[in-house]
């Protein structure tokens, strides 16, 4: 099986979503239905994990049991937030390990602050959490965090809501080829096209929120992103053939082709 391997349990699926801006928790439980996620992302200063007690409960439609859950520190600034959030989230979820850390740098682009995130990372490793980690696409910053302890990293393909697909391919190689652990594409993913590149590339999954809740039809598109993930995967697996500006060989071979009655001489 090609499974992926994330601190040291396996997935069927490499393809990771968020649970964030659907209409309502019902949308939300058909679109990560139709994506076939095992892995979901939650934020947890955003999303009712019952800690409001009168408000609808997430886990009423995402059961723990179902899912591998991901707290991540989405609207996070500061170290400070970022750990005390994830601290908050290991208590709400039962001792749960697995989180997505992220120390945004301003509110407009969203762009990673590496200084803090790298701060904040060697914190919640001493503490015992298993950090996948939001990162830019510096191959230093990436190498740095595993260094650390992060037991996944995820570069941008480009700002977070953007759509914008990856735009900087080259740098995602050298992340890939130089990283032990798993490397993720979070952010910029637009359509399924996009997706299907990210794993072309090499890398080992996708997360994503806003390709999916921002759709017209979200649930036909997470079905959309579940098949261009697989295909991405296979696609990487089976090893394209080289690029070629033209071809003087032929797709087919000429040895043994019977000649026409054009080619044969009186």
């Amino acid at each position: 099986m090609d499974n992926l391997v994330i601190a040291g349990k396996s997935y069927a699926s490499r393809l990771l979503v968020g649970t964030g801006k659907y209409k309502d928790f019902d949308e939300t439980r058909a679109a990560v239905d139709a994506s076939g996620a095992e892995i979901i992302t939650v934020a947890i200063r955003r999303t009712n994990l019952g800690q409001n007690p009168d408000e609808p409960n997430l886990l009423d439609v995402l059961p723990l049991s179902s899912y591998t859950f991901l707290p991540n520190t989405a609207g996070c600034y500061t170290l400070e937030d970022a750990v005390r959030t994830l601290r908050l989230a290991r208590e709400l979820l039962d001792g749960h390990s697995l989180v997505k850390l992220e120390v945004l740098g301003d509110p407009k682009t969203l762009y990673p602050n590496m200084t803090e995130t790298l701060r904040a990372a060697e914190i919640l490793v001493r503490e015992d959490f298993q950090v996948m980690v939001y990162t830019s696409d510096d191959p230093i910053a990436a190498r740095q965090l595993e260094e650390i302890g992060c037991v996944a990293i995820m570069p941008l393909a480009s700002l977070i809501g953007s759509g914008m697909g990856i735009l900087n391919p080259w740098n995602l190689q050298i992340i890939i080829e130089n990283a032990a652990v798993p490397v993720i594409v979070d952010a910029g993913v637009g359509t399924a096209s996009d997706a299907a590149i990210a794993m072309e590339l090499g890398c080992d999954g996708v997360l994503m929120n806003t390709a999916i809740a921002a759709a017209r039809n979200p649930v036909l598109m997470a079905s959309a992103m579940k098949k261009a993930v697989e295909a991405g995967r296979e696609a990487y697996l089976a090893g394209r053939m080289p690029k070629k500006i033209y071809s003087a060989s032929p797709s087919s071979p000429v040895s043994g082709v019977i000649a026409s009655s054009k080619d044969k001489s009186v």
